[in-house]
């Protein structure tokens, strides 16, 4: 089962409320457009920023993602083996909100954890996976295989492969939650921030409308 895509909604106007409301109602709607906007474009810009930089800091924000289990690429970063799911992250915004999100049909399993279910076609991709780990072995020049660092990685990657292509049909595979985009702390504390900077800026004529 396709797990829900993430998606991270700011209502701008409602943030302005619950900031300053009193002295907000003092703005013309043509100015409180203005303000609006230009708080919907730093927010995109900052936490844009901010999503992107989890995949560098390899956890959602101060909270670090669970190692990877499987043999396959020690060492290696987390969620970064293509890049797509992170160049996936896109943002799109109305007059009033902002909300970003990953059309990427896993991006959900992997920000929200859970399990899938084990299919066929799983199954003939993850025996294509050890025929392929099996046809790259390092071979001497009486065929014997080498007993090096490459090849006995080989190996593990191809015992991984088949134990994965023996599972049964409808077995569940355990995804762990690897959040990367969402609601935290630090986003509500930087929304906040551009906010109340945003206001500041109006009210002191800091930018003209």
């Amino acid at each position: 089962m396709r797990a829900p895509t993430p998606a991270t909604r700011f209502p701008a106007k409602r943030s302005c409320s619950s900031t300053s409301s009193t002295t907000m109602a003092m703005a013309t709607s043509k100015e409180l457009q203005t303000v609006v906007s230009r708080m919907l474009r730093d927010i995109r810009v900052d936490l844009g920023d901010e999503f992107d930089r989890n995949f560098e800091r390899q956890g959602f924000f101060s909270e670090k993602w669970a190692r990877r289990k499987s043999p396959l690429r020690p060492g290696g970063s987390i969620l970064v083996d293509t890049g797509a799911l992170r160049q996936g992250i896109h943002s799109r915004s109305d007059d009033h909100s902002i909300t970003f999100l990953s059309d990427l049909p896993y991006a959900g399993i992997h920000n929200e954890g859970g399990e899938i279910k084990v299919t066929a076609r799983m199954k003939r991709y993850f025996w294509a996976r050890y025929y392929e780990a099996q046809g790259g072995f390092g071979r001497k020049k009486n065929g014997e295989r080498r007993n090096d660092k490459r090849n006995r990685q080989l190996g593990t990657e191809a015992e991984f492969w088949r134990a994965m292509a023996l599972m049964k049909v409808g077995k569940a595979i355990r995804i762990p939650k690897r959040q990367f985009l969402g609601m935290s702390p630090e986003v509500e504390k930087d929304v906040r921030q551009i906010i109340e900077d945003n206001l500041a800026a109006y009210f002191e004529n800091e930018f003209e409308l």
